[in-house]
C-alpha cells in the first residue's frame, strides 16, 4: 500500500481513502502515477492507438470513435459529453471507463489497455466539385503573380479544368477522363499555402493540359498543376508553341496519373519527366521510368524518356524557375531602359 500526500494528485480513484490527511492507494506507487501523468493524450494515441487519430484542422485532431472529442494544444475535450482533460490518464478513465489503477498500469506499460471497438468505416462520399465563384479575381491574381501566362489560364477556364471556388476563393484544378467527366480536383489556396484534394477524387485522372493535336507524341510530366502550367508558360515565353505537347500533373510523384494518361493517349512515345530538383523528385523520376519499363504495352511504345528537372541555380521546381526567368527578363529591360 502506498501513501500519497493529499492534494498531490487531482484524479485519485474514488476507492482511495484518507487517514489523517494522507491518501492511500492500493496497487500503484506514487512514481507510477507520476509516470502515467506524463502522457498527454496526443502522444499516447500516436504511440498506442494511431488508428484512432484523425486530423480535423491545422493544429487539431479528433478520434475516429468519437468525432466530437477534439485534441489541441495539449488539451482534449469531448464536447458531446461536456468532459475534458489534459492527460491520457484522464482519457482512459473518463472516456474508456478504466479504473484508476488499471489506467496507471496501462500507461506505465504493465498492462495493455482493453481493446476498443472500432466503428464501421463510413462509406466514401460521392465526388463533387466545389461551387464556383462568379468572379475569379483572386485566382487570376494569384496565378499571374506566380508567372502563369494569361493565355494558358483562359484556355484552362474554357476547357473546364480550372476555376475559383466560391468558398475561400481557392484555385480548383480539375482532372477529367476521356469522356470529359470530372473525376479529380485539387484545391490550392490563393492567400496561403493551403492545398488539398477534393474528397473521393480519383488520382488516376489528374489535372492536364492537352496538345492541340490529339495524336501528339510528346508528354511533359510535373508534380503539381502550377508546375505543369509553368512548363507550358516557359515554352510560350521562349517563342515556342506550348500546344505542341501534352502536360500532366501527378499531384506528387506517384505514377498513377501518368500511366493512366499514357494508356488513354496511345500516340504518346516521348515522355519528359520534369519533377522537382530535390531528393524526392530525383527518386520519383526513377520510379516513373521504372513504371513505364515494367508495363508490357508502354515499354514497347514509349521509346524516349527524359529526366528533365529544373536547373538547381533557379530553385527546385519549374515555377521557381519560371519566376526567376521572368525576373531576369525584367532586369534586362530595366538595364536597357536605364542605358538610354
Amino acid at each position: 500500500m502506498t501513501t500519497v500526500a493529499a492534494g498531490a494528485f487531482s484524479d485519485v480513484p474514488a476507492a482511495a481513502f484518507s487517514y489523517q490527511g494522507v491518501i492511500f492507494i492500493a496497487g500503484v506507487s506514487k512514481e507510477q502515477i507520476t509516470k502515467a501523468k506524463e502522457w498527454d493524450l496526443l502522444s499516447y494515441l500516436e504511440t498506442y492507438e494511431p488508428h484512432e487519430l484523425k486530423r480535423c484542422g491545422p493544429h487539431e485532431y479528433c478520434t475516429r470513435t468519437h468525432d466530437s472529442l477534439k485534441i489541441s494544444h495539449g488539451k482534449w475535450c469531448w464536447h458531446s459529453q461536456g468532459i475534458g482533460g489534459r492527460t491520457a490518464l484522464d482519457y482512459l478513465i473518463k472516456v474508456r471507463g478504466m479504473d484508476f489503477v488499471g489506467a496507471v498500469e496501462a500507461l506505465c506499460g504493465y498492462r495493455a489497455p482493453p481493446p476498443q471497438q472500432r466503428p464501421a468505416p463510413k462509406p466514401p462520399k460521392p465526388f463533387k466539385l466545389p461551387e464556383a465563384s462568379r468572379f475569379p479575381s483572386m485566382m487570376l491574381s494569384y496565378l499571374q503573380g506566380r508567372g502563369i501566362h494569361p493565355e494558358l489560364i483562359q484556355e484552362c477556364i474554357k476547357s473546364g479544368t480550372l476555376y475559383e471556388s466560391r468558398r475561400y476563393q481557392n484555385c480548383v484544378f480539375v482532372g477529367r477522363d476521356m469522356e470529359g467527366k470530372a473525376r479529380f480536383a485539387c484545391l490550392r489556396g490563393t492567400r496561403d499555402s493551403f492545398r488539398m484534394d477534393v474528397e473521393s477524387s480519383d488520382k488516376r485522372y489528374n489535372f492536364s493540359l492537352l496538345a492541340a493535336d490529339p495524336k501528339c507524341p510528346r508528354l511533359a510530366v510535373a508534380e503539381s498543376p502550377i508546375d505543369a502550367l509553368s512548363l507550358a508558360t516557359l515554352v510560350k515565353l521562349s517563342g515556342g508553341e506550348w500546344r505542341d505537347s501534352h502536360y500532366i500533373s501527378l499531384g506528387g510523384t506517384a505514377p498513377r496519373a501518368m500511366l493512366q494518361f499514357l494508356h488513354d493517349h496511345p500516340h504518346v512515345t516521348q515522355v519528359s519527366l520534369c519533377l522537382d530538383n530535390d531528393e524526392a523528385g530525383m527518386l520519383g523520376m526513377e520510379r516513373l521510368e521504372q513504371a513505364i519499363r515494367e508495363d508490357p504495352e508502354l515499354s514497347q511504345r514509349v521509346t524516349l524518356i527524359y529526366h528533365n528537372p529544373p536547373p538547381t541555380e533557379h530553385g527546385k521546381d519549374y515555377n521557381e524557375f519560371l519566376c526567376a526567368h521572368i525576373q531576369a527578363v525584367r532586369q534586362k529591360q530595366w538595364q536597357r531602359e536605364g542605358a538610354r
